[in-house]
């Protein structure tokens, strides 16, 4: 049975700990952004003051300046639900023995949560393939951790990827917006994976995608020829790697661009992570400039690769990248 409550990885991001970009809607108090108003200490923003409204609120101030009566608006402070995604297709069993795509998913979620948890924050899981496996509601406890690493290690590996509808369905069933993390390779039909992160991003939700990947489907070091297995079906392809080895690193640099490229222009964190490095070192420096990085540009919600709104997004894109038309003034 393997642990993936590493301590070290732990160790290395405890003190950086994870705080929301945008507000969350929890049921104690905590330390994220709520956009729910009542009277904590930090100001949000005034509004007219309408009849029944506690007059205690009043800001004599602001009536002094302007003869109108306003009423202070309060930020209340929220604790944060986050959702973990995880995909757990055939395809996620690749790699070392010990250490897989889907450990490297399972150790990042199982960190991730610790540190949530120690914030009073509440965490919970959703694993899937082409459709929902395990579902462990979210839950504040520190015991919470350890169902959470249960359902983890009781996961079987199978099936194609085709998260997408998996990922819509998870999202009907989160009720209160927080943050939403999905751990996958991505080797999935992306129309179907995009309109999902949409569906999440329409709900309110903040989306981080971990993007795991193992060295050798970056890199394809293969230099005789092999047999290459579907590791999600039967088929065999009998070929000699250096044939199309520019090639492939030339498609798998694309992909991973173009999925990077789309998630910052709708304002979803990416993370691109290999199973072969330092997840401490990964999650500590994402944490951190997450912490003091500023705000997200959001300049549109995540659609599928063929819809209008795509087309309109690089219809924009090539707009600013053209060169501006040259003039000639009139003598």
């Amino acid at each position: 049975m393997k642990e993936y409550l590493n301590p070290e990885v732990i160790g290395r991001i405890a003190g950086i700990g994870f705080k929301t970009r945008q507000p969350v809607e929890g049921t104690i108090a905590g330390q994220h952004r709520s956009p729910l108003h009542g009277l904590s200490p930090e100001f949000a923003d005034y509004r007219s003051y309408t009849p029944g409204d506690d007059l205690k609120n009043l800001d004599w101030k602001a009536y002094a300046r302007s003869d109108r009566f306003y009423i202070k608006r309060f930020e209340e402070e929220s604790n944060l639900r986050a959702v973990f995604i995880i995909d757990s297709s055939a395809s996620m069993q690749y790699g070392a023995p010990e250490f897989s795509k889907y450990d490297c998913a399972a150790t990042i979620a199982v960190s991730l949560s610790a540190v949530l948890l120690k914030q009073r924050d509440a965490v919970g899981l959703a694993i899937l393939n082409d459709r929902v496996q395990e579902d462990l509601k979210t839950g504040g406890t520190p015991s919470h951790l350890a169902k959470f690493i249960e359902v983890l290690q009781r996961v079987e590996l199978i099936g194609e990827t085709d998260i997408g509808p998996a990922v819509s369905q998870v999202a009907d069933q989160i009720h209160r917006r927080g943050v939403v993390v999905v751990l996958s390779d991505l080797l999935t039909p992306l129309d179907p994976f995009y309109e999902s992160l949409g569906k999440l991003q329409h709900a309110g939700h903040e989306v981080i995608v971990a993007h795991i990947l193992h060295r050798d489907e970056m890199e394809m070091p293969f230099k005789d020829s092999v047999i290459f297995k579907d590791i999600e079906g039967e088929e065999e392809i009998f070929a000699e790697p250096w044939a199309f080895h520019k090639a492939y690193q030339a498609a798998m640099e694309e992909f991973t661009q173009e999925t990077r490229q789309r998630c910052q222009y709708c304002g979803i964190d990416y993370l691109q992570i290999l199973t072969d490095e330092n997840l401490g070192a990964v999650l500590s420096s994402y944490l951190h400039n997450r912490q003091f990085g500023g705000a997200k540009t959001h300049r549109g919600r995540m659609s599928s690769l063929g819809s209008p709104s795509r087309k309109e997004n690089q219809s924009e894109k090539n707009r600013e990248n053209s060169p501006a038309p040259e003039t000639k003034s009139l003598q």
